[in-house]
């Protein structure tokens, strides 16, 4: 989906794309960041310890660029059958179970993208410490946007195992979630701030 429409068909009244969108949408600008960030370090003789690691960095983060964009459609794909779950007549046979699987269903796809923002946070971390220091703010950016991706994603799996009537499965996923966020938010941290100190201290 191009991004003026998909910023169009958010801001609109309909129920999706919604934050589940979004959160792929900052997965996929921070995977895309850390590949710019590979570009331009890439063949710089300044650099060329960490050549191989830049080499495998930047395959890493096209792949995950383009599975983030992948799940921004995915993601609206599985709002659809929940919205028509609740449609359904109070008296409908089997109401309760199609929800309740409608629900899962919901909930996997962020939980997929929290577990690739994870990938991400590793790259941005990497790339603050290996990357150019010509475009190094870009690397802090792409770990300052993972991190609202992997908090957005965490927020849009407990909206849905909140509901869930399997009270065991949704609280081993809710707690699954709460741990992977941790630690995705904690590295994305400590890429930002050495990204930080580093340029604040350029002049010094």
């Amino acid at each position: 989906m191009e991004i003026a429409k998909f910023i169009t068909e958010l801001a609109s009244s309909a129920p999706s794309p919604g934050g589940g969108g979004v959160a792929a949408l900052c997965g996929a600008l921070s995977a895309a960041l850390s590949s710019m960030v590979c570009e331009l370090t890439s063949g710089k003789k300044k650099y060329a310890q960490y050549q191989a690691d830049i080499e495998r960095i930047s395959e890493k983060a096209k792949s995950l660029a383009a599975d983030f964009t992948a799940l921004i459609g995915e993601d609206e794909e599985a709002f659809l059958p929940l919205s028509r779950a609740y449609g359904l007549p109070k008296d409908a046979e089997g109401r309760e179970e199609i929800i309740e699987a409608a629900l899962v269903r919901a909930a996997e796809v962020p939980f997929r993208v929290l577990r690739k923002c994870r990938d991400a946070a590793e790259l941005a971390a990497e790339l603050a410490e290996k990357g150019s220091r010509l475009v190094v703010s870009d690397a802090g950016v792409a770990a300052a946007v993972c991190e609202a991706a992997a908090k957005s994603a965490a927020l849009n799996v407990y909206a849905n195992t909140k509901l869930m009537k399997n009270r065991a499965a949704a609280d081993a996923t809710a707690t699954e979630t709460a741990k992977m966020a941790e630690e995705t938010v904690c590295l994305c941290r400590r890429a930002y701030d050495e990204v930080k100190k580093y340029l604040n201290n350029i002049n010094k």
